[in-house]
């Protein structure tokens, strides 16, 4: 079958497109190699809901933008049939999603900076469980593994054997109806995409990637003036924002917990069997329940397996509790970066330089937008790289760029005017920058 793939991927590519393109020819690649193998089904959710329900199996959905790079050493030992997870996939109706184009959004709702994503349903449509995280933009070591993944698969079997029993608890895992049915719905990816991949044509051009998604849910606030919501902004708070720290390689087992930080109930050890309720097989269940809850602050109730009994353990979340979470590594953050800081890149700094106050904000721009345009805007205004920016808007108490993504999306519209001021040489200079769509 190998020796025939060079062949196939020839007579899959027409003869007027650049096939040196390496994302394009990746793409390709991928969906041959995928289909001829026969293991997965291809792109095609309705096959998968068909053959599941005919089977009486549970449904395995992969979502993997394939020309991202982030992740790809999970994706590669699940596609290429880890010896550790392939008898748990055999009791599966497999299939792979490489794009969200057409992608039921009141169904698959996970955070879309992701470049991995997993759900396990049952055929009804279900959600037994989600499986994918990260909190760094190239890093997944921590928060995900295929001693995880393989856990989450035999906990969404278990939940399958005994579906009537647990249906009820599940209902929460999936949510409201969305601000549009498709991902091609949304004004901003409407004039480009549409429900399909483009085979005939460019692949990689008319594929809508996971964090393209969550970047159309804030243009759609910004473009009618409305400030951010918490719940779109600081989308799948982190555990470990909250103290909770959790082990990649169980379902949704403590490892360890901050002193001081909601999670402090908690102990290691504690195996987490459900959260407000619901089932939890991974990490990204937990963010899941998280997501849901009101940013005015609230209690998350647990129920925990502690030295073979269960014990009750709540959380209790302050009003504004979603703010320590980090985004700045999110993919969505380069639309932040247009929309609130005028292309500005800003990193916390180790060291203060000469004329920058000991206390308050201190963040180095470092990067301003090389082509001009919305992410040039802050260098049109005479913002260099290298410049420590002391405050914005008034505010000197915006100590992480995320801080200064929430001011400016939250506080500030479209059309206004920022001023922003930074210490350069020991010099302290003002600027104004536009917030921009």
């Amino acid at each position: 079958m190998r020796c025939l793939l060079p062949l196939a991927f020839a007579l899959l590519v027409p003869a007027d497109l650049p096939a040196q393109n390496p994302r394009e020819k990746k793409v390709r690649e991928d969906k041959v190699k995928v289909e001829a193998d026969g293991y997965w089904i291809y792109n095609n959710l309705p096959k998968a809901f068909d053959e599941a329900k005919s089977a009486g199996k549970p449904i395995v959905v992969i979502l993997r933008c394939i020309p991202c790079e982030e992740c790809v050493k999970l994706d590669d030992e699940l596609v290429d049939k880890n010896p550790l997870i392939r008898p748990l996939l055999d009791k599966y109706v497999r299939v792979r999603v490489v794009s969200t184009n057409g992608l039921d959004l009141s169904l698959f709702q996970y955070d879309y900076d992701q470049s991995f994503a997993c759900f396990l349903l049952n055929a009804d449509g279900t959600i037994l469980g989600r499986f994918g995280t990260r909190s760094h933009r190239t890093n997944w070591v921590g928060d995900v593994s295929i001693d995880g993944l393989a856990k989450a698969l035999q906990g969404g079997l278990d939940l399958h054997a005994n579906f009537d029993q647990v249906k009820s608890s599940l209902a929460a895992k999936r949510g409201p109806a969305p601000l549009f049915p498709t991902p091609e719905k949304f004004p901003s990816l409407a004039a480009k995409y549409t429900a399909k991949l483009n085979y005939e044509g460019n692949v990689v051009q008319s594929c809508i990637h996971c964090h393209q998604v969550g970047e159309a849910i804030k243009d759609h606030y910004r473009k009618k003036k409305e400030p951010t919501p918490d719940d779109v902004l600081f989308p799948y708070p982190h555990p470990k924002s909250l103290g909770l720290i959790l082990d990649p390689k169980e379902m949704a087992t403590v490892k360890d917990v901050v002193k001081g930080k909601p999670a402090a109930a908690f102990q290691p050890g504690d195996k987490i069997a459900k959260l407000n309720g619901q089932p939890l097989l991974s990490i990204a269940d937990v963010q899941w329940v998280l997501h849901r809850m009101p940013s005015e602050g609230g209690t998350v109730e647990a129920e925990v397996v502690r030295g073979g009994k269960t014990v009750p353990v709540e959380m209790k979340l302050a009003k504004g509790w979603r703010t320590a979470d980090d985004i700045a590594w999110r993919a969505s953050s380069w639309g932040l970066r247009r929309m609130g800081t005028a292309g500005m890149k800003l990193d916390s700094l180790e060291e203060r330089p000469a004329g920058v106050p000991a206390d308050g904000m201190a963040l180095r721009v470092a990067h301003v937008g090389m082509y001009g345009g919305p992410h040039g805007a802050a260098k049109a205004a005479g913002i260099q790289v290298g410049d420590t920016l002391v405050a914005f808007d008034g505010r000197t108490d915006l100590l992480r760029e995320t801080d200064v993504f929430a001011h400016a999306m939250q506080a500030k519209k479209a059309g206004d005017t920022v001023v922003v001021k930074v210490v350069r040489n020991g010099k302290t200079l003002d600027f104004k920058i536009p917030m921009q769509e």
